[in-house]
């Protein structure tokens, strides 16, 4: 693996491969736990599995293209590595509370999905509301779940943390704003880091739309304003969010010896590309995005 190549997220595995991606997560989560208290967070993935693809009895599969189910394995994982990080940066941290991040990694976008009978349009809809929908749906089917009591308001509340407005990180202290800085910084750079991030920002456009947010009157104005975003969420990644992103090169250096953090060069790799897209007016944007086809999306 040289130079350039060993530089990337995916030179260490298929990130949109979710087989992939849980036998990682298993393999990091091991080299601090024990392999049994991994049991609840595979039984929680193999129901996340089934809901996203439509075989959970009363929900209608993933429809979403942006909030999918690779989505959720990009936070997964990056709560894995974070954890892990954690780990060698400060020594050991609390079994239950990584058990934790891991499950609600799982479940913090479970609120797009519909219900069979909700037939109207997707779940982008639900856009606004899906962090409360995702808790609710948590806390009613804890026992399918396999959730213990005394875990299910860490884990809803974890969920939680995920939302930006308002947001639930300005009201935490101590543990709780350790482990939900580590769910929200998790949200963040795992799907930045998406190799097709960009492609996908013409989904989330759709969503957008559906979902009745404003402030974008075109597929090209969210890649435009993606800039600005960016710049919003480093400030938030560097100050309530607590640098915890940081934690991720401690992992990449200890299991690859690669002395960087692969998930924020990858992120700036995107936004370099980005910004050439956005300087050149007279090219047709679409055909820079090639990772996805997106030809039949207007």
């Amino acid at each position: 693996m040289a130079g350039a190549d060993k530089k990337q997220l995916s030179s260490i595995l298929d990130h949109d491969n979710p087989k992939e991606v849980f036998n990682e997560t298993k393999k990091i989560f091991t080299y601090n736990y024990s392999p049994e208290s991994f049991s609840i967070v595979e039984h929680v993935y193999g129901i996340v599995s089934s809901l996203y693809k439509g075989s959970f009895p009363g929900y209608r599969g993933c429809n979403t293209e942006y909030h999918n189910f690779i989505h959720v394995n990009h936070v997964l994982l990056a709560t894995a590595r974070i954890v892990d990080g954690l780990h060698i940066y400060e020594g050991a941290f609390d079994e239950t509370q990584a058990v934790n991040l891991l499950v609600a990694s799982l479940l913090h976008d479970i609120g797009y999905l519909q219900e069979t009978n909700d037939i109207e349009g997707t779940g982008a809809k639900y856009t606004t509301t899906h962090v409360y929908r995702g808790m609710a749906f948590t806390k009613k089917n804890s026992e399918t779940l396999k959730l213990l009591p005394e875990d299910l308001p860490k884990i809803t509340s974890l969920i939680e943390c995920t939302c930006i407005t308002p947001d639930p990180i300005d009201k935490l202290t101590g543990e709780d704003l350790l482990c939900g800085a580590i769910i929200a910084t998790a949200d963040i750079i795992g799907q930045m880091s998406d190799r097709r991030y960009l492609e996908k920002l013409l989904f989330l456009y759709y969503e957008f739309v559906e979902a009745g947010i404003g402030g974008y009157n075109t597929a090209f104005d969210i890649l435009k304003k993606t800039h600005l975003f960016y710049q919003t969420t480093k400030d938030r990644l560097n100050g309530k969010l607590c640098s915890f992103y940081d934690l991720a090169k401690y992992h990449f250096k200890m299991r690859f010896d690669i002395d960087e953090n692969l998930y924020i060069v990858a992120i700036e790799r995107q936004m370099d590309y980005l910004q050439k897209i956005i300087d050149d007016t007279n090219g047709n944007f679409r055909n820079k995005l090639y990772r996805i086809d997106i030809k039949d999306k207007n």
